[in-house]
Order: structure tokens, then sequence, then C-alpha cells
């Protein structure tokens, strides 16, 4: 009676070690939801999309993407967000045509544009929080100015700064720089900063030389940069 009595949980027991607990969920699905996933063919559709809109690959570029258009930022493509992304339209600088770098304060993310206006990348960022900050016995406001910049000074590699290390920075400021960071959150964290993902952070580097015009701004505000051009010509 008690062998009776154990078999079931051992049986129980060897059908778990046999089939992973995902892939019994996903066969207990119902099948108007599989019918609903994504194919290889689709998330090739979506990343090529992406790439063509100025975005790149991978994660990064879904949430680059999703800060963009306003959507949750989750990193994860699913059906909605594929038929979000098959609809869109690539995205366009607030400025003239004139080589140079946007950062959208509202949706968080950086513009890199060409000679000819067109965006030809697109990457999220995390600029200033607007909080008071207290560290290593430094304390101010954590605030991203808005306005119309320069990229004065330049850095390859590493670099320690009194709040932290930045990866690659390039110099806007009064020692704000856009660098590459291993945490770029959701919503704006820094100090003060424009921090990209740290694997984006070298390409930016060799875009961005130095005089490069970098325009910051929001909803309420926005100054262009297009006289600056026209004064150095």
């Amino acid at each position: 009676m008690f062998q009776h009595r154990r078999f079931p949980q051992a049986l129980i027991l060897t059908l778990f070690l046999l089939f992973p607990i995902g892939l019994l969920a996903q066969k207990a699905r119902p099948a108007h939801a599989r019918a609903h996933a994504l194919t290889a063919s689709e998330a090739k559709q979506a990343s090529a999309r992406l790439s063509e809109m100025g975005y790149g690959a991978g994660a990064i570029a879904l949430t680059a993407f999703q800060k963009y258009e306003g959507r949750t930022v989750t990193g994860h493509l699913t059906r909605d967000e594929f038929d979000a992304i098959m609809n869109a339209n690539a995205p366009k600088s607030r400025d003239a045509p004139y080589a140079h770098v946007e950062v959208d304060l509202d949706r968080q993310v950086l513009l890199m544009v060409d000679d000819q206006g067109a965006v030809k990348k697109v990457l999220p960022v995390s600029t200033g929080s607007n909080k008071q900050y207290n560290v290593k016995g430094m304390s101010g406001l954590a605030y991203t100015p808005r306005g119309r910049f320069k990229i004065y000074a330049k850095i390859a590699g590493w670099r320690k700064s009194p709040l932290g290390m930045l990866y690659y920075p390039n110099y806007f400021s009064d020692g704000l720089a856009i660098h590459g960071n291993s945490s770029v959150p959701e919503t704006p964290e820094s100090h003060g900063c424009i921090r990209v993902p740290n694997s984006t952070a070298v390409s930016i580097y060799k875009q961005m030389p130095i005089g490069t015009i970098v325009l910051i701004y929001d909803k309420e505000s926005f100054v262009p940069g297009g006289d600056w051009v026209t004064a150095k010509q």
C-alpha cells in the first residue's frame, strides 16, 4: 500500500524532468494565443525595419523605438510591437538639414542627424533626473540644460569624474557629457550628463568631432542651431 500511494508522485516528477515547465506551459496555451506568436520571418522583418528607420538592431533598437514612439518600454518584441514597427515612420530631426546631434528630453532619445537632415541613428538615453543629489561630498541639482551647445572636448576610453565613471565622454557644457554607461534606465536618472549604452559609445564618439552642434530640447523649449552653421561659412 505504501508503494502504491507514492507511485503517482514519482510519475509526476518523471514527467516534469522529461518535459521542461516552459514547454508544458507553451503546449497548454490556447490555440488562438499560439496563432498570434511571431514567426522567425516576422522577427527578421521587424529587425530590418528598425534598422532602416535608424534604430539599429537588437534590444537597444527596440527600446529606442518604444521611447521615441511613447510606448511602454519593455525591450520585448510582441505582436503589438511588430505591428507598431511595421506601421511607423522614421524619426525626423527638428532642425534644418546640417550635421548635428539632437537630444529629445521628453522622449529620452538621442538622434544623430547627417548633413542632409536625415536621422541616421536613434539611441535611448537617460538624462538629468531634476532631483537634488549629494554624492561623495558634492551636492546639486541633477539637471540637463536645454539649448544649443557644441562638443568642446573628448576623451577616448574611461574617465573618472567626481560623480562616477564616464565611457568615451563627449563634453558639451561645463563638464557635462554625452557618454557611455552600463545603466541607461527608461527614465531620467543621471546627474545631468546624457547617458547612452556602453555598446554604442565608441561609435557615436567617432561621429561627434569637436565642434559638433548638440541641440537639447523638450516640449517647452527648442533653440535651432542653423545660424551657427551659416556663421562658419
